[in-house]
């Protein structure tokens, strides 16, 4: 099989790169990765040449290009469907695939005021409307998920769901935005994974800066 070229771009910043890079990494699908660094004045002009929309996330399959997080993380399990990138119960795939394609297509307002920064000091800020109830739910998703699972993970073991919300974890904790206790507990959980380990390390060794009212 062709290998696997997985580009992404900083990981410090970049939360839908980090979705594919930590869903593939955690469940042990090998890939090459290919870091372009973003050109936050006129965008990288290497992006272009490597996607279809000229973003990251991109996965290089021989020939094949397969864009935007969540697809990359189907293809891959279709590939490699023993490595656990979804729960083997139907009900919990469904279920997975259902809060992944929220995060995917909801949230906007805490992934507006928010963005994901490994490497920002813990500091709370003024809230826009909107991003109080976006938190809420995905607490709520979190604690509906893992109290019907066990934990610690969303369905028990790692999967691509826990992916999809990894930047989250970093979001609720840069920005000081939870208290609860089963809510911070998921997170240790996520934070204390390898592959999350691996990608912190990385992205705190990063030189490149976003001003803070970008970041």
């Amino acid at each position: 099989m062709d290998p696997f070229i997985l580009y992404i771009g900083n990981k410090n910043y970049s939360s839908w790169s980090f979705r594919p890079w930590i869903a593939l990494t955690a469940c042990g699908i090998p890939f090459e990765e290919q870091l372009i660094p973003f050109d936050f004045d006129a965008g990288n002009p290497k992006f272009l040449e490597i996607s279809p929309t000229g973003r990251v996330p991109v996965l290089h399959h021989g020939n094949l290009r397969v864009w935007e997080s969540l697809a990359i993380i189907e293809y891959a399990a279709e590939l490699y469907p023993d490595a656990g990138l979804w729960p083997s119960d139907r009900g919990d795939r469904a279920m997975a695939r259902s809060i992944s394609m929220e995060m995917l297509s909801g949230f906007r307002a805490l992934r507006g005021a928010c963005p994901m920064n490994i490497r920002r000091e813990i500091r709370a800020i003024d809230l826009p409307q909107g991003v109080v109830g976006d938190v809420a739910h995905i607490e709520m998703i979190w604690r509906d998920m893992r109290q019907r699972s066990g934990g610690p993970f969303l369905f028990g073991e790692f999967s691509a769901a826990d992916a999809m919300y990894a930047p989250v974890v970093n979001r609720f904790k840069v920005y000081d935005l939870v208290k609860a206790a089963d809510t911070r507990d998921y997170m240790q959980a996520m934070e204390s994974h390898t592959a999350w380990i691996a990608w912190r390390d990385a992205a705190l060794a990063e030189t490149w800066v976003v001003p803070e009212d970008e970041a």
